[in-house]
């Protein structure tokens, strides 16, 4: 999941920065998305039903709490942007239009402000989900190289032991 977010990211730059390439790249961009938010919603059901591995008990209460705010935003974030982008897609009498012709039905009325007002917060929001990706990457390989603490190996599906 999180190759796709960070390469959904890299095609948001590309879309917007070249023109040539516009029309190929918002046609992986839009089916990428739903993909995104289908995973989001079944990872959200997995994580509400499981609970996720415990942080080091020497572990500050600040990244603590660092940690928890990180998880809820980029859950929120791996939500909120494809339902943002399908509405702005919908304001703007676009179609969203999904691998082997599927349409998917539009989810906000057509309207060209509430469209201009999506974008810019797709945009905005874009910015604040690298923002945290890079955070959450950061503190990873904090915990890997410089606690030692099994955190980032626990990510990754693995053992926390750190042996």
């Amino acid at each position: 999941m999180a190759v796709l977010i960070v390469a959904m990211l890299f095609i948001g730059v590309a879309m917007v920065s070249s023109i040539a390439a516009r029309p190929v790249l918002i046609d992986l961009h839009r089916p990428l998305g739903i993909a995104i938010l289908l995973l989001a919603i079944v990872r959200l059901a997995y994580r509400l039903r499981h609970r996720p591995p415990a942080l080091p008990a020497d572990l500050p209460a600040w990244q603590a709490m660092a940690a928890h705010a990180s998880h809820v935003l980029l859950y929120a974030l791996m939500l909120a942007m494809p339902l943002i982008g399908w509405m702005m897609l919908s304001a703007g009498g676009y179609p969203v239009t999904l691998g082997g012709g599927l349409q998917l039905p539009p989810i906000a009325p057509h309207d060209a402000t509430l469209y201009a007002w999506l974008r810019d917060a797709h945009g905005w929001l874009a910015y604040l989900l690298f923002a945290v990706v890079l955070a959450h990457l950061s503190a990873a390989l904090f915990h890997h190289w410089v606690r030692r603490d099994g955190v980032l190996r626990s990510m990754i599906g693995g053992s926390r032991k750190t042996g």
